[in-house]
């Protein structure tokens, strides 16, 4: 029998519908602040990504620890959820394609990134793990260019930044993007996280945080 697939989706502010996700891409080193803490220059480089599988999207709610790490990471992102296909898009246009935007958390199992970057490895295991990308509901409509983000582990800050900090705006990461690939209607970009990334323990809750925006918010099973 042909398996029928479950098309993974994301709440949607306000209302019933849900947003179905097609591809997931993060751009990395775009606070110059986590730059520099990762141990990188914060030069303006043209950004660079990868990407996780769609169905590593959940929501709120409680999480198995993920298996094969002891060194589990937080890192809060402003994602950007699109609606309109495009290659090669200018930065004027960019804004058009924009669906919406919430908070994310990319996790990572640092240990098997490392590990991976040390042996010139891709970081496929590190980074696209099973529910490695947490999102809140999406707030429809452009995001926005300046706010607090930040995320806490068991009530305790860990992260604090401001979006106006990111050294490529969301136009721009969406414009270099598409000149790789095609982008396309439930495309998801997460777009940097800022410094204070650190580990995440067994039974631990983390909370990210956007100004105006519903929060993300996972507990770690024991």
């Amino acid at each position: 029998m042909v398996p029928q697939l479950h098309v993974p989706t994301i709440a949607v502010s306000g209302s019933l519908q849900r947003f179905p996700v097609r591809r997931i891409y993060c751009v990395g080193r775009n606070y110059a602040d986590h730059v520099r803490e990762m141990g990188n220059d914060p030069s303006r480089d043209l950004p660079f990504f990868f990407s996780k599988p769609a169905d590593a999207v959940v929501g709120s709610g409680q999480l198995p620890f993920p298996t094969h790490t002891a060194e589990l990471h937080h890192e809060v992102e402003l994602v950007v959820a699109l609606h309109g296909r495009g290659a090669s898009v200018s930065v004027t246009d960019a804004a058009a394609m924009i669906f919406g935007s919430a908070v994310g958390i990319d996790l990572t199992r640092r240990d098997l990134q490392a590990e991976a970057k040390k042996s010139g490895r891709p970081w496929d295991m590190a980074k696209g793990f099973d529910r490695s990308a947490p999102v809140g509901p999406l707030r429809p409509g452009i995001p926005p260019a300046a706010g607090s983000i930040s995320l806490s582990v068991n009530g305790q800050m860990r992260q604090s930044g401001n979006l106006k900090d990111m050294i490529w705006s969301v136009a721009e990461i969406i414009a270099a993007l598409s000149g790789y690939v095609e982008l396309a209607p439930g495309d998801l970009i997460f777009t940097g996280t800022p410094a204070g990334v650190g580990p995440i323990k067994r039974g631990d809750t983390v909370r990210g945080m956007i100004a105006g925006f519903e929060p993300i918010e996972i507990t770690f099973e024991e």
